[in-house]
């Protein structure tokens, strides 16, 4: 069956899941993890390219994206072949790091885009990285403690996600906070990771 093409307009609000081949891990250490973060730093800072959400869990990352002019599909091909590379250095390994496709789903920004930014933020919760949502504001390896101001990314548009609730910066965190909080019974949504959000496809 052929591969659907992409739809990656500049503007797209994109939610990529990247997991590691045969579900094994792929970062192992926190080496791992801030080499991956320096990589995704500047590519998506060359790239111009708007992350509004992100999370790494030890077998599989987490990114919400929204095109800028470059597309999607290049900037994961440089994340992803430039990580891969470097791991496989480090662990004298060969072969494939990731699965064979990345996981690309269109939303629509109106609708979905605050629920994105909450599900992906609480999966190192629901991944039991962390025991509560007071560790879970420690967590350094995902996006929720940048926009409560605890730590700063220059690739991280934090600004956009807390205007949505509220023009005063600590009300809108306050609000974020909130809205965090009443997303952890919500457990795992299907509905947030499948097609039912506008599209999803499978990407090489």
């Amino acid at each position: 069956m052929p591969r659907q093409s992409r739809i990656d307009a500049p503007g797209a609000l994109n939610h990529i899941i990247v997991r590691g081949i045969n579900r094994k891990k792929i970062f192992n250490d926190d080496a791992d993890r801030y080499n991956f973060l320096s990589r995704l730093d500047k590519i998506l800072t060359d790239a111009n390219t708007a992350c509004f959400a992100w999370a790494l869990v030890p077998n599989h990352f987490h990114l919400l994206l929204r095109t800028g002019l470059v597309p999607i599909s290049t900037i994961m091909r440089r994340l992803l072949t430039g990580y891969a590379m470097s791991y496989n250095r480090r662990y004298r390994r060969h072969g494939h790091l990731f699965q064979n496709r990345y996981k690309s789903i269109l939303c629509q920004e109106n609708l979905y885009l605050l629920e994105l930014v909450r599900y992906i933020h609480l999966n190192p919760l629901r991944a039991k990285l962390v025991k509560d949502l007071k560790a879970l504001e420690k967590y350094p390896f995902s996006g929720h403690r940048v926009i409560l101001g605890k730590r700063k990314n220059s690739w991280q548009d934090v600004g956009y996600v807390l205007k949505l609730f509220g023009s005063n910066q600590s009300t809108a965190r306050r609000g974020y906070r909130q809205f965090v909080e009443k997303g952890v019974p919500l457990g795992k949504r299907p509905d947030l990771v499948g097609g039912g959000l506008l599209l999803s496809l499978f990407v090489k």
